[in-house]
């Protein structure tokens, strides 16, 4: 996970602040040295390492608030400062659902912007809007055919011109067609650095399509340099904000995102991989949290509506409604789970599971295991899926499935054994509706489904 190793730190010091007896000049060096350490490998810049240093150590030795206890002081401190460097409250990219809005994406050479545009119209797509995308760069030859690809893949309007190398003369081929569209995400050209032709191309084009936003579109693995690389763009095109990419991969990331927030460019979004649902809005405040393992239950939530079709929802709704749930339903489950992302993924996002020693050879093979699912479901007859019972006595039946599947009878019987643990579940009377919690359930309802997991529970 990206800067585990700063999480990890922090959850240590914060753990010897919180278990000392006494906090005296000693304990508070020592627990500096390692923060310091810390936050350096993570690439945030070493001056402000040294304010961070400061302002922490005058509040351990100096600085007395009645009624708090010393050690909470601290700790609390420690989190402010922390929520601070990384910009404080959450900036959200409002776009209201009405005609002709425009995020214009600007950045370099191999910041991600074209997968980027891509990852942005899904987001909004799947939030109501109808959303289209424009390719105007027409300097890297492979923009456009990628382009086209991620819209295919994902159901994307895309509106592209291979031929023409002036991008103005696109936008004008195309204006007509996408003043029917709620919002437009235009990707834009990038070049090696921000030369006079870059500014000059984006300035005009700024200029001519009147984008509602123009967003920067930098990778974290940049680090420290992503403060003047944030500077220069905000001079020369007065960006509205941010976009953070490959927030996955590096250890760095405390570089970019606190360059950002020094130059006072806002982080709007964060990239965690390279599926079309691997964005996030960025929130300060849930990203400590997440580092920390204590979870961060609004992306989580964010991410499971992204992946959501609304109206299959709505039809599986109404078939949970009148009891029914077959192995078809179980496949429009799993396909939204793995759009979702992997395990291990998705555990630092649940509260708890963050902190959990859960070996990842377990979550790999849970994985691993579900994987095989979806192709056990399609070897199945259409009666079979309609029915999964036929199935629990007949060994013939399994055997062929799983020949069929290029699976085990053993994978079989596990696909099974869900499929039963749901299917139970939904007709113990249990209420899926996310509004309600799980204190809806009755007391005989917990207990059976904790027998169904193998546990018992005391009420």
């Amino acid at each position: 996970m990206v800067l585990e190793k700063l999480g990890n730190v922090i959850k240590n010091v914060t753990d010897k602040i919180a278990s000392a007896i006494f906090v005296d000049k000693k304990l508070v060096e020592s627990l500096i040295k390692d923060l310091q350490r810390a936050l350096i490998e993570a690439d945030v810049n070493v001056k402000l390492v040294k304010e961070i240093s400061d302002k922490i150590k005058k509040t351990a030795l100096n600085e007395k608030i009645k009624n708090i206890e010393k050690k909470e002081q601290i700790i609390k401190n420690l989190h402010d400062t922390l929520l601070e460097i990384l910009g404080g409250e959450k900036q959200e990219l409002k776009i209201e659902k009405k005609k002709n809005q425009k995020i214009m994406l600007v950045g370099l050479y191999g910041s991600g912007k074209t997968t980027t545009t891509a990852k942005l119209a899904n987001y909004y797509s799947k939030r109501g809007l109808k959303t289209a995308i424009l390719g105007l760069d027409v300097h890297r030859p492979a923009a456009n055919e990628q382009l086209e690809q991620l819209g295919k893949q994902n159901k994307l309007n895309v509106f592209i011109n291979k031929k023409e190398k002036n991008p103005i003369k696109i936008y004008e081929e195309f204006k007509k067609k996408l003043s029917s569209y709620d919002l437009v995400i235009i990707d834009t050209a990038g070049r090696h650095s921000l030369d006079k032709s870059l500014e000059k191309e984006i300035k005009t084009l700024s200029s001519k399509i009147k984008s509602s936003h123009t967003i920067l579109v930098m990778p974290a693995d940049i680090g420290q340099s992503a403060k003047n690389q944030a500077s220069e763009f905000q001079k020369a095109c007065n960006i509205t904000g941010v976009i953070i990419t490959r927030m996955d991969s590096t250890a760095k990331a405390g570089g970019a995102l606190t360059a950002c927030n020094e130059t006072k460019a806002k982080v709007f979004f964060i990239t965690t991989g390279e599926k079309i649902n691997d964005l996030e809005t960025f929130n300060p405040s849930s990203f400590i949290s997440r580092i920390l393992g204590f979870g961060d239950l609004e992306t989580l939530i964010e991410k499971v509506k992204s992946t959501v079709d609304d109206n299959k929802e709505k039809k599986l709704k109404k078939r949970l409604e009148e009891g029914k749930f077959t192995m078809d339903d179980m496949f429009e489950q799993i396909q939204s789970m793995k759009s979702v992302g992997s395990f291990s993924k998705l555990k630092n996002l649940i509260p708890g599971l963050g902190k959990a020693k859960i070996p990842e050879n377990l979550l790999g093979t849970q994985e691993e295991k579900m994987k095989k699912w979806p192709y056990i479901i399609q070897s199945m007859t259409p009666e079979e899926k309609e029915v999964p019972e036929l199935l629990s006595k007949q060994t013939s039946r399994i055997q062929r499935i799983a020949h069929g599947s290029g699976t085990t009878t053993t994978d079989v019987r596990s696909l099974l054994k869900q499929y039963k643990i749901l299917k139970d579940f939904i007709h113990g009377g249990i209420d899926f509706d996310p509004s309600k919690g799980v204190g809806e359930m009755s007391q005989k309802q917990l207990q059976k489904l904790a027998k169904k997991f193998g546990k018992k529970i005391r009420l």
